[in-house]
């Protein structure tokens, strides 16, 4: 768990300083710091259900293939 909070406690300050550095901005450097980890949060979600599917086609794949060699 510690892990995980100095992790987000990193990607946090990193979006703020890019968009601060860029903007010169304070208040765009906290919303993107806060917007920023909540919507790659999401995005995540679907990058990893699209990895599952394609696993699964290849396990599925395997599979029919070893299946093919034994008979």
């Amino acid at each position: 768990m510690k892990k995980t909070i100095t992790f987000a406690i990193m990607h946090f300050s990193v979006a703020f300083m890019v968009a601060y550095i860029l903007t010169g901005s304070v208040v765009v450097g906290g919303a993107v710091a806060l917007v920023e980890p909540a919507v790659n949060t999401v995005a995540f979600y679907f990058h990893d259900r699209i990895w599952k599917k394609i696993e699964s086609r290849s396990e599925d794949n395997v599979t029919s293939d070893e299946m093919t060699l034994v008979h």
